[in-house]
């Protein structure tokens, strides 16, 4: 179950969100961002985050508060899938990110391939649509839905960037060490689980 205080630090960010969006008196607008402050407050103080780092990532957005949207690839060639090693804590993840704003979900995931993983990929089918907090149990402020999208491997190798060192094909019996904040093992299964169906029903939470 999520933690109560960030339960509380979210709704509260919610709430003052869309007071700064939708008010029109300049002090009731001073009072939501009092409370968005005080969100920002509340996160730091329990995850040591740095305060203008919570700020940039938990209190960056204007209008009313929606989940965001990350997008993995699920990218296969045979019977083995294509990971990228992370930069920021050297784990494996499939190739992906945040969904860009004017790209579709088969662009982004395409985007994403070759940006992380210089790989050119079909995009097939989503496997799931996941609420990252109903997987991942962590303190992690943000409310995230995760697309999984089924991909065919074209072609590609690995380009330098400033995201990932390397990008690798591995089998589901011999997984390196995963990013869990972007996929875990379960949903590693679940996205072999459909590549081995030809009909196979879209997950979701």
């Amino acid at each position: 179950m999520e933690k109560q205080w960030l339960k509380w630090a979210k709704e509260l960010q919610a709430i003052s969100q869309a007071g700064i969006e939708y008010s029109k008196d300049k002090y009731d607008i001073e009072r939501f961002q009092q409370i968005r402050d005080l969100s920002v407050e509340i996160i730091s103080e329990y995850t040591e985050m740095e305060h203008h780092k919570v700020k940039d990532l938990f209190a960056n957005e204007s209008g009313y508060q929606t989940p965001k949207v990350d997008v993995r690839g699920a990218i296969f060639k045979g019977e083995e899938i294509l990971l990228v090693k992370e930069k920021l804590d050297n784990k494996w993840s499939m190739p992906g990110g945040w969904a860009d704003v004017g790209l579709s979900i088969k662009e982004n995931v395409v985007k994403e391939a070759m940006e992380e993983a210089g790989a050119e990929i079909n995009p097939r089918r989503i496997i799931a649509i996941l609420d990252r907090q109903k997987h991942i149990k962590d303190d992690f402020p943000y409310s995230i839905y995760k697309v999984f999208v089924e991909c065919d491997y074209i072609k590609g190798s690995h380009i330098g960037n400033i995201e990932t060192s390397e990008a690798r094909f591995f089998r589901t019996d011999n997984l390196p060490e995963l990013s869990i904040g972007r996929n875990t093992k379960k949903q590693i299964d679940l996205c072999f689980k459909s590549r081995a169906k030809d009909v196979f029903e879209t997950l979701f939470d």
